[in-house]
């Protein structure tokens, strides 16, 4: 399987089940960007620098963590309701915010000491969250895990991310350089471009499912088997 062929199935699964996504995870990313414009204007300019690492923290492990056992169970030719598969993610929120904090800091650390060492620190823990999720694993133990599995794809790995997070980065830089070229940019616009970047940053997460089900299992299971 090459980074293509991933690509290829990931974009299918998505763009089949993109309603249901945007029912599953915008309402959050949409409450997430909400919150952060809430804080940058009560606080002003006495918001740490940390701020948006910290509301990321609250936010994004419901819905990711919500989308993964979404594509868990979707893999396996069940159709659950929204209700049912935030009942199971809201339980796994406290450890995936662990998680998520323990590599936003690896990746950070990594960036810190050159851009390349962050990237390789990103590709190397890019199974943890599947690994909390699917398989009970601790944050630690995740991350540990994850550092192991992704021996020997690491290039089929890092090609899966890029692919679609580096035009996902560009695109947000120039919409934003467009939009908001005032100091203060009006809500609206602001949370519409974290609306459509947040659901164009999903797409990395259901390529990387499907190279953790390629990497975990012995036979290849398609992603979407409804």
């Amino acid at each position: 399987m090459n980074v293509l062929a991933i690509l290829r199935d990931a974009w299918f699964f998505y763009s089949r089940h993109f309603l249901t996504i945007v029912r599953l995870c915008l309402p959050l990313i949409l409450l997430e960007s909400l919150t952060r414009v809430a804080l940058d204007h009560w606080l002003a300019n006495d918001a740490p620098p940390a701020l948006d690492l910290l509301v990321g923290l609250i936010f994004y492990p419901l819905y990711v963590g919500a989308l993964i056992l979404f594509l868990d169970a979707r893999s396996r030719g069940h159709d659950p309701a929204l209700g049912a598969v935030y009942a199971r993610a809201l339980p796994l929120w406290p450890a995936l915010a662990v998680l998520s904090g323990l590599g936003s800091l690896l990746i950070l650390l990594g960036a810190s000491l050159f851009v390349l060492p962050g990237i390789w620190v990103m590709v190397k823990i890019a199974f943890a969250e599947y690994l909390l999720v699917l398989r009970g694993l601790s944050p630690l133990a995740a991350l540990k895990q994850s550092f192991i599995m992704t021996r020997g794809h690491f290039l089929l790995i890092l090609g899966c991310v890029m692919t679609v997070l580096l035009p996902v980065w560009i695109l947000e830089v120039w919409i934003a350089a467009q939009l908001f070229a005032e100091e203060t940019p009006p809500l609206l616009p602001r949370m519409l471009l974290d609306g459509v970047v947040g659901l164009l940053q999903l797409l990395p997460t259901i390529m990387l499912f499907r190279c953790f089900m390629l990497c975990t299992e012995p036979t290849v299971r398609e992603t979407d088997a409804g």
